[in-house]
Parts: structure tokens; C-alpha cells; sequence
């Protein structure tokens, strides 16, 4: 299985706290060894870093670590390939463009006997995973629904993904992180977990590596940050664990729609 982790924050924010824990499991203490994603939302731009190599070896992951990006909202993820090659185009997180947006997703699980309902048209996948594959159905499903103009109630939009992700997990394991790059969605279907932080601040501590920070000297009182991971990524701290089918929309670090 993959690995996600994303955050969703109300002041531009970095994350290289959460990150350093996730790389780790990428060849240290986890077997997700197949490449590794991450994208950072900067107002309707983003930027995107991956490679097809384990995180934890990998320059580039280095050099997210030592270069404290910041962003409101990020979407990482570590791979450990069950459909598709290791190559650079099979690596998440993928983007699309929609109603003038890129939206953003990655995916946790493996999908079976998916080919036949994942008909598309418009949106075409790039590698030959079933994440992928599932995402430009997800957005192809989205616009027959809603037409080629973004409607006025988003949160319309994120109940039926909410609707879509649920027939997703019907064909195999889908745990799923979505983003327009204002709103960030989570939808779990075995594993999946998130903590805001929010004053007062205190210290936490990673699981996967030796690494400590007091966030009350790097934030303010005003701060909320949402972290979202597959596994908790802290000992010391109270991590909110997602039931199967459970899913979650938050902007600006604030929840905003449950079901």
C-alpha cells in the first residue's frame, strides 16, 4: 500500500515537519519504495515535485526538506506499486484542470475489475494505474453532472465525489485526498487519519524519525493547520482516526462538510 499525507492550512505554512516523517517510510520504515510526489498550492498556481525513486534516497525529497515551502494547501504521496510500472508518469499526486482550477489527488489502495466503469472521454489518464484512471473518471463524472462552468455550490460538488468515492470502494481498497487548491477532501476506506493544530501549541514528536518541534515558537495564536496522513505521524499527540466510508472537507485548516 501507498502512503498519503496532506495539509490544508489559513496562513501559508510549511511542511517539512510532517514530510521528514513521511520520507522515512519510504525505504526506512516502511516498504514504499516505488516514488513519491508532492504539490504545493501557491494562490490558483501550484508546483509539483516527484520522483520514481524511494523517498527516503531521493535529492529531491532532500531538497523539500531543507526548503521550507509554504502553502495553504499540500498534497504527498509515497508509492508502493501494485498497478502499473515505477515510472515518473505512474507517480501521484496527479492534477487536471477543471472550471479554471488544477485540481489535485492522490490514491491509497488497489482497485480490481475497474476498467469497465471507468469509461472516459475527456480526461485521459498519462501512466497505466488504476488511481489515475479513477481520478479522470471522478472528473469526467463531475462535469456531466455539473456542465463545462463551475456551479455556485461547491459543496454540492464535493458531497456527490463523496458519492462517487463511495461506489470507488466498492471495487477494492480507495483511500483518496482531493484538492481545487482552496478546499482539500479526504475520503477513507480502511486507513486514514488527521489532527488540527490549533493555540495553544505545544511540542510533537515523529514516529519515524528522531525529529521534535515546539510549534508554539513557529506558529501564532491565529494558526490552524489540518494534517492529514494514512498513519499517524506523531506519538506524542491525539491523531482523529476515520471510519470506513468516512470523509472530510476542509478549507483554510476548518472543517467545513462531513458524512
Amino acid at each position: 500500500m501507498c502512503e498519503l499525507l496532506a495539509m490544508s492550512a489559513n496562513v501559508p505554512t510549511d511542511i517539512v515537519f510532517s514530510f521528514t516523517g513521511l520520507v522515512q517510510r519510504g525505504g526506512v520504515t516502511g516498504p514504499h519504495v516505488d516514488g513519491w510526489g508532492i504539490t504545493f498550492y501557491e494562490g490558483k498556481g501550484s508546483r509539483t515535485f516527484k520522483d520514481a525513486i524511494q523517498s527516503s534516497q531521493s535529492h529531491v525529497a532532500k531538497l523539500i526538506q531543507s526548503y521550507p515551502i509554504k502553502s495553504e494547501v499540500v498534497v504527498s504521496h509515497i508509492r508502493q506499486a501494485n498497478r502499473g510500472c515505477v515510472s515518473l508518469e505512474n507517480t501521484h499526486p496527479f492534477t487536471r484542470e477543471l472550471w479554471g482550477r488544477y485540481w489535485t489527488y492522490a490514491h491509497n489502495g488497489q482497485l480490481s475489475d475497474y476498467q469497465q466503469k471507468f469509461v472516459v472521454s475527456r480526461y485521459q489518464p498519462v501512466g497505466d494505474t488504476d488511481s489515475e484512471l479513477a481520478f479522470c473518471w471522478i472528473l469526467e463524472q463531475v462535469v456531466m453532472k455539473f456542465g463545462e462552468t463551475e456551479p455556485g455550490d461547491l459543496m454540492a460538488v464535493y458531497r456527490f465525489i463523496a458519492k462517487l468515492a463511495e461506489e470507488i470502494r466498492e471495487l477494492g481498497i480507495f483511500n483518496m485526498i482531493l484538492s481545487d487548491g482552496d478546499h482539500l477532501m479526504n475520503f477513507c476506506s480502511n486507513n486514514l487519519c488527521y489532527i488540527t493544530r490549533k493555540a495553544p501549541f505545544g511540542k510533537a514528536k515523529l514516529i519515524d524519525t528522531d525529529v521534535v518541534i515546539d510549534f508554539d515558537k513557529e506558529t501564532t495564536p491565529n494558526d490552524v493547520v489540518t494534517v492529514i496522513a494514512t498513519r499517524p505521524l506523531t506519538d506524542n499527540e491525539e491523531w482523529h482516526i476515520l471510519k470506513p466510508g468516512e470523509w472530510k472537507l476542509f478549507r483554510q485548516g476548518c472543517l467545513l462538510l462531513e458524512g
